[in-house]
């Protein structure tokens, strides 16, 4: 299957923004207060592996998604399976992990609501270009 490269970069690139912003200014602080990370942990991780490999990651799932959403998929279609890939794929394997570490609803809330707006922009990004 052929694939617009040019939608899946973009599409990883929105995730990383989004991530930026989610787990920056949006959510940051209740994410840090669920998970325990401080400003001193969060200072001593290497940067360049951490948000080197997210990209990576983010890249190889919007590609996947792409090859899932095929070449005749629309901006409207592509966010509403988007929508659903990050809530009730994404999401609803992260609050069985979530139930199953007796994590708080909070952080299955900020990580599956990054994972749902992400799918959904990825969706929308690559119908839009195709």
């Amino acid at each position: 299957m052929e694939l617009n490269w040019l939608a899946v970069g973009l599409a990883a690139v929105s995730a990383f923004v989004l991530g930026g912003l989610w787990y920056g200014p949006l959510f940051g602080k209740a994410w840090m207060a669920h998970t325990g990370m401080t400003e001193e942990k969060a200072a001593a991780m290497n940067k360049a592996k951490v948000f080197g490999l997210a990209f990576i990651l983010s890249l190889f799932a919007a590609a996947v998604f792409a090859m899932f959403l095929g070449p005749e998929v629309s901006l409207q279609h592509g966010a509403m399976y988007g929508f659903a890939a990050g809530l009730f794929w994404v999401g609803a394997f992260m609050g069985i992990n979530d139930l199953f570490e007796d994590r708080p609803f909070g952080l299955w809330a900020i990580n599956a609501g990054y994972a749902t707006v992400a799918f959904t922009l990825f969706g929308a990004i690559i119908g839009a270009l195709n």
